[in-house]
């Protein structure tokens, strides 16, 4: 029986530690609870898209402008665009909303601007399909919200 040195040793478990954490990395965030769930359905789902990296900006002139990268899942029915992390908003747009929004699209990158002067910002990303289709019913769920 052939012994494996302690140091070959420890290197593989790191190695495998190192895969382990990397397989972590591709987290999951559509989760939804039953009542959100059920609000979206009752709402009609036109889009939606899980575990999308989503490029947030702060706009330039703040002492903590810049973006960076978070992953995250967008709900958009004929009332809402839900941007969330397993349920929780990190931008929602509802007939309700009194917020500044835009959306805005660059090929097939979509930008979502939300709030104005030092509370803006702006969520880019690359939906799944459609582009254009996206950027429509999004920019209908914003219409809507600021006729009401």
């Amino acid at each position: 029986m052939k012994t494996i040195p302690i140091s070959s040793l420890s290197r593989l478990v790191a190695g495998l530690g190192l895969i382990l954490l990397m397989a972590g990395c591709g987290q999951k965030t559509g989760k939804l609870s039953p009542e959100q769930t059920a609000r979206f359905e009752k709402e009609g789902i036109a889009r939606q898209a899980e575990d999308l990296i989503f490029r947030r900006t702060k706009p330039a002139g703040q002492r903590d402008s810049g973006w960076d990268e978070k992953q995250a899942s967008i709900v958009v029915t004929k009332d809402s665009v839900f941007l969330h992390v397993n349920g929780k908003a990190l931008v929602e747009i509802t007939p309700r909303s009194t917020g500044f929004y835009e959306i805005h699209r660059d090929k097939d990158r979509l930008s979502l601007h939300a709030g104005s002067g030092k509370s803006a910002l702006s969520w880019s990303f690359r939906p799944p399909d459609d582009a254009d289709g996206w950027t429509k019913d999004i920019r209908a769920v914003i219409k809507n919200a600021k006729e009401r």
